[in-house]
């Protein structure tokens, strides 16, 4: 082999050029440390066939009485600046990978054309032996030329090296630039890539992305903010509206604890009065969801205290109503009674109220009367293995007891007022009459207590052991 090399280099050399191409194609992106192994192996033998034939890349080519073995040289010579810069790129790129991750791309592309043009200017200097002041004085005008030419264009560059650098942003980041809102997919050259919430792309130059405020929204990443903002009617006591979207705001269990989550008054106008919720959530992807529930929550606890928002001024409800009448009208179960139904039954409602921490209703209790939350927020307590959790938040409009109404059982949860709460009770012996009546309510009653059960024992149910495989190695060991 050693005397076919010797004999042969030009051969040897273009044959080791055509093998790390091949050897770069054919291994996974995954094998990259070997790639990278393999590519310095082949330049190292690609290094000692050129000098062992005196074909050093520093000096002219040999070969000069004979002009097709001496530009053959010269090519392989030439070929081996931009194996040098191509290989340095990529240990380069390697070193920077493992430190930077996948962010630093555009700083590795910048160093890749700042040593293949070294590489390039070397290479006519050594082995073309041509004037390198000329041709960099040359090559100077007409960078100035094109850089105003593309003026644009470097400073999107300039300014992604800037991103790049200072990282305000990284991949996969949920952030807004400039107002606009999306997920990064990209940072190249020229632009930074987003993917909105509905699904389309947003390219911003990087020019403009340094310039602009942003706002990540994925840092830190364990905490994410949201607000709700409301208006209702400027003729409602503020205290009265702050305690209802206090109790909102506790009725939302996916809001963090810490930072707490805040209540307060922003604007006051002729039309209204403007509040606003604001909290955190742990995941991005909780957002869009409690956001929704906490205008759900204030709509209803608002509605509770006697106060409207300014979208729902027209009550389907009298001013004259009473409070046990119009919380009839809002539940979902008992909705769909007629009118002189209603009117009767808020007339065998009676309030009762609990303070914070009350018990309202013990587990495995079968109650003899049923519950309908006119204001405040009620835990929902579940045990499991000794140990007490919530499960669960209830607000104005859900009913409690109705396992007690349909079969005489309980269900195997503790309701506990959270707050200050006011609840109207309907007693078994006025409400069963009713129900056998009326065949929607009792099944929208036995529908809600399936689904509870069921979540009930979703919750308690310890999670199933997965065996563990022990192969051989395992049972050497223990052996030892």
């Amino acid at each position: 082999m050693l005397p076919f090399i010797s004999d042969h280099p030009m051969v040897c050399a273009l044959a080791l050029i055509l093998i790390d191409i091949v050897v770069w194609r054919l291994f996974s992106a995954s094998s990259g440390n070997w790639k990278l192994v393999a590519r310095l192996v082949i330049f190292a033998t690609y290094s000692a066939v050129l000098f062992n034939d005196g074909m050093n890349p520093m000096q002219i080519a040999p070969y000069a009485d004979n002009t097709p073995l001496h530009m053959a040289a010269t090519a392989l010579q030439i070929g081996w600046w931009l194996f040098a810069a191509r290989t340095l790129t990529v240990l380069l790129g390697a070193l920077m990978m493992q430190r930077v991750g996948h962010t630093g791309r555009l700083l590795q592309d910048l160093m890749g054309a700042v040593i293949f043009l070294i590489a390039i200017i070397a290479a006519m200097a050594y082995v073309l032996d041509l004037p390198v002041k000329g041709v960099l004085a040359t090559s100077g005008a007409v960078a100035i030329i094109v850089g105003l030419a593309l003026q644009s264009t470097l400073s999107d560059v300039f300014s992604g090296i800037v991103l790049n650098t200072t990282k305000p942003y990284q991949l996969d980041d949920w952030i807004s630039i400039d107002g606009t809102e999306g997920r990064v997919t990209d940072i190249d050259w020229r632009a930074t890539r987003l993917q909105t919430s509905q699904g389309s792309m947003a390219v911003i130059p990087n020019s403009l992305a340094a310039k602009a405020k942003i706002i990540n929204f994925s840092r830190p990443a364990d905490m994410f903010g949201l607000a709700v903002s409301l208006q209702v009617s400027p003729h409602a006591r503020p205290q009265t509206v702050l305690e209802a979207l206090e109790r909102a705001m506790q009725g939302c269990r996916q809001l963090l604890a810490k930072p707490a989550p805040s209540v307060a008054f922003k604007t006051s106008t002729g039309g209204g009065v403007e509040y606003e919720i604001s909290g955190f959530v742990p995941a991005m992807g909780l957002k869009r969801e409690v956001r929704n529930q906490l205008y759900d929550l204030a709509y209803r606890h608002l509605q509770a205290a006697g106060v409207s928002l300014l979208s729902s001024a027209e009550s389907p409800t009298s001013p004259t109503t009473s409070p046990a009448r119009a919380l009839l009208e809002s539940s979902n179960i008992f909705s769909t009674l007629r009118q002189e139904e209603k009117e009767t039954f808020s007339q065998n409602m009676t309030a009762q109220t609990f303070r914070a921490g009350d018990m309202i209703l013990p587990a495995g209790e079968a109650s003899d009367h049923l519950f309908i939350i006119e204001s405040g927020v009620v835990s929902v307590m579940l045990a499991k293995a000794g140990h007490t959790f919530e499960a669960g938040r209830m607000g104005p409009g859900e009913v409690i007891g109705e396992a007690g109404i349909l079969g005489e059982q309980g269900v195997p949860a503790d309701f506990v007022a959270k707050t200050y709460c006011t609840l109207y009770r309907i007693e078994k012996e006025y409400l069963k009459p009713c129900l056998d009546a009326r065949h929607d309510i009792s099944e929208a009653m036995q529908n809600l207590l399936d689904f509870r059960l069921h979540a009930a024992q979703h919750l308690t149910q310890d999670a199933p052991i997965v065996p563990v495989k022990k192969g051989f190695l395992h049972w050497l060991r223990n052996r030892v």
